[in-house]
């Protein structure tokens, strides 16, 4: 139990080291493009909106596939079960059933699933954030609106 504990420890430490770098890229691209002097906020805001969800996204799927590699180096699951699969129903707590791990390695399906909502809740709040600068930024007001 507690090789599972340190292996999930482990995976989740360099998982939330790869979202605090994806973090600062986020923010430097919402940043970036936030500063630009625009005529067409709805159409600046929706790109900024976009830009910082999609590096999100890359972000956690590159977490998961640091999961998914964790479960074939410990073979957490039956032999010839599909590694990568098993890891994003896990990250995104979906929780499908249809695979699941071997008995010596239980608790790393909670240990991935806590690790996704954890960094998952990171990711909405960079999203609100990167989304309130840019509006503060296009001095958008709930009085006047966007453009």
């Amino acid at each position: 139990m507690l090789l599972q504990f340190l292996v999930g420890t482990l995976v989740s430490v360099i998982n939330i080291g790869i979202h605090a770098l994806v973090t600062i890229v986020a923010v430097g691209i919402a940043r970036g493009a936030g500063l630009r002097q625009t005529r067409r906020s709805r159409v600046h805001l929706m790109g900024v909106m976009v830009a910082t969800a999609v590096v999100l996204q890359v972000a956690h799927t590159l977490e998961v596939l640091v999961w998914a590699l964790m479960y074939e180096v410990v073979q957490a699951a039956a032999p010839g079960s599909d590694a990568l699969y098993f890891a994003f129903v896990n990250y995104t707590t979906l929780g499908y059933g249809d695979i699941t791990p071997v008995r010596e390695w239980r608790l790393i399906g909670p240990l991935t699933a806590m690790n996704g909502v954890l960094l998952f809740g990171w990711s909405a709040a960079i999203l609100f954030e990167v989304l309130r600068k840019t509006l503060e930024h296009l001095g958008v007001t709930q009085a006047s609106g966007l453009k």
